[in-house]
């Protein structure tokens, strides 16, 4: 009983050493336990850790922030090749046989105070030591990922690693040999993790970054996406997807003695937290935002309504088609601003949609007005099909020819249905491609990863080296939900259609072909009062006669008859 009324001492004197070191700007770390620590401006706060087992050979410790840099260093003052400064940022320490306790170093890069969590991972001899073999980077063990992203794609690197060994050994040389007992025969695993859609907040990342920070957190809880061997390069890409928090790992696997060790998680969202114009927290244009909500509003029109509205389905087809094709045209010849290159793209967007309805008033031809409109369902499924796991097999990854020549595939398949069911297939092109105009329009205020449907197919057309990133993103809640509108939009858009449409023509005629009979009907007829009618031109000249001769005055001129 003594000793667990012990225990509230005990702990209360430990906070009260914690925060007395804090003060000190000394902060102790013990191994596997998250510290949350506070770096003011031009302050360097000192991590210490002690009583290490004998059995541990070299501990990693690693230091998050949000958004700020901090510096991480061997030495208090911070120098080339001794220290790293980033916002995710690690450093590992081999140790000495008779070593127990060890210092390291934090403090602040920027003209404010960084807050970040930290931990340390102490590992055996056996298990593989992250960064060990590094030639790249500044630091002699280097056990940080480094990533870099831009629109189109994320990019990570990190420096191989080596077999473990026992502390006061010399390490195992990294490329005298490649036989089986070399650092050639280590394994890479790269790991995904996605943070909480549409949360940016720095308790989500911190929540995140705790539960994948070691070996196991991340097999539990991220996702592998990829495996590299010892002879591929340190490097993997993926899909940026911009305002989605994403965390990356490697863990080092060595499979002759079934141990691993993981290198320093990072994450990115894609975007900046610091630029005036854009950033994270406003993320989307205004032009975009207006853009996709009249796109929104249209589509909900053509869902429910569209073959009912012939000519403004065409011409919204005809819109969609023109102006996606000049996006990408504009933007992968020129250097225009993406505000104008979206206006010049609905521009010549409206020009298309009036080509397309002129063509159907001028020369009546349904199924060639068809064939468009199933050309764009049919661009719809491909990119649905390839926004599966489907899309990211190796082969994809590969070679552009096969991904494209697929792509082409699918979507001219799907227009050869419309020769059979020409209306069917045309209300339920107007239901599905309606309805997703909706999401897209939802997507513009609150992230979904429905839009990367069509998005990643548009960042393959204008990124030539898109092909390598993987096209991975998460699947939440609000992802669920929006599948659930699309699905529900679209099945009652074609139903609805479907029924009103049943006892009327398949499609409306040609106003033009309408007008050539009724002039040839008016010209044979001789019993239609309008046969008699003379000619437009005609009625015209006599109404501007009649407007410019002098009008006779009223009364009798002739004498009368008797």
């Amino acid at each position: 009983m003594g000793r667990w009324m012990s225990l509230p001492l005990l702990l209360l004197l430990l906070l009260l050493c914690e925060v007395r070191a804090q003060e000190e700007n000394r902060v102790v770390f013990l191994p596997g336990a998250f510290q949350n620590v506070s770096v003011s401006q031009n302050e360097t706060v000192q991590a210490v850790v002690s009583r290490i087992p004998t059995e541990v050979t070299f501990i990693t410790l690693q230091f998050h922030t949000q958004y700020r840099n901090a510096t991480l260093s061997y030495t208090k003052t911070p120098r080339l090749g001794w220290s790293v400064t980033a916002v995710d940022s690690g450093l590992l320490s081999t140790l000495l046989p008779s070593q127990v306790s060890l210092s390291l170093f934090l403090s602040s890069s920027d003209d404010d105070v960084v807050a970040g969590t930290g931990v340390i991972l102490p590992y055996s001899s056996t298990d593989p030591v992250p960064g060990a073999c590094n030639t790249e980077f500044n630091l002699d063990i280097d056990p940080n990922v480094y990533i870099h992203y831009n629109l189109y794609e994320t990019t990570i690197h990190f420096a191989p690693a080596n077999l473990g060994y026992e502390r006061g050994q010399t390490p195992p040389a990294c490329d005298q040999s490649t036989d089986r007992n070399t650092r050639w025969r280590l394994n890479y695993d790269i790991y995904q993790y996605f943070l909480p859609e549409n949360d940016l907040s720095e308790r989500s990342l911190f929540s995140g970054i705790q539960a994948v920070a070691d070996i196991r957190g991340m097999m539990e809880n991220g996702r592998q996406v990829m495996t590299l061997s010892a002879t591929d390069m340190t490097m993997a890409v993926f899909n940026s997807i911009p305002g989605q928090g994403v965390i990356y790992s490697v863990i080092v696997r060595d499979p002759l003695l079934n141990t691993s060790a993981s290198y320093i998680p990072v994450h990115t969202y894609a975007c900046s937290f610091t630029s005036t114009l854009d950033s994270c927290q406003t993320l989307g244009r205004i032009s975009t935002k207006v853009f996709f909500t009249v796109a929104g509003l249209v589509g909900l029109f053509v869902c429910f309504f569209g073959h009912r509205f012939f000519k403004c389905e065409l011409f919204c087809m005809g819109f969609s088609f023109s102006a996606f094709f000049f996006f990408v045209l504009i933007t992968r010849t020129t250097e225009l601003d993406y505000d104008i290159c979206l206006a010049v793209s609905v521009v010549i967007g409206i020009v298309g949609g009036v080509i397309l309805v002129m063509s159907w008033w001028r020369f009546g031809s349904v199924m060639a007005c068809i064939v468009v409109v199933g050309l764009m369902l049919g661009f719809l499924v491909a990119s649905i099909v390839l926004f599966t796991p489907l899309g990211d097999l190796e082969v994809f990854r590969r070679s552009d020819a096969v991904f494209w020549v697929t792509f082409c595939c699918i979507m001219i398949v799907v227009p050869f249905f419309f020769v059979r069911w020409p209306r069917e297939g045309n209300i339920i092109t107007c239901g599905v491609i309606g309805s997703y105009a909706v999401v897209l329009a939802v997507n513009a205020y609150i992230y979904t990863s429905l839009s990367y449907i069509t998005l990643n197919i548009l960042k393959r057309f204008l990124n030539n080296s898109f092909s390598k990133a993987f096209t991975d993103v998460p699947f939440q809640t609000v992802d669920y939900i929006m599948i659930t509108v699309w699905v529900v939009f679209a099945i009652s858009g074609i139903v609805l259609q479907l029924y009103r449409e049943r006892s009327r023509p398949f499609f409306p005629p040609s106003p033009y072909l309408m007008w050539q009979q009724e002039r040839e009907r008016r010209k044979t007829n001789v019993l239609d009062p309008s046969h008699h009618f003379p000619p437009l031109p005609n009625r015209l000249l006599a109404r501007v006669w009649q407007l410019t001769k002098r009008m006779e005055p009223a009364g009798e001129h002739t004498p009368l008859l008797l």
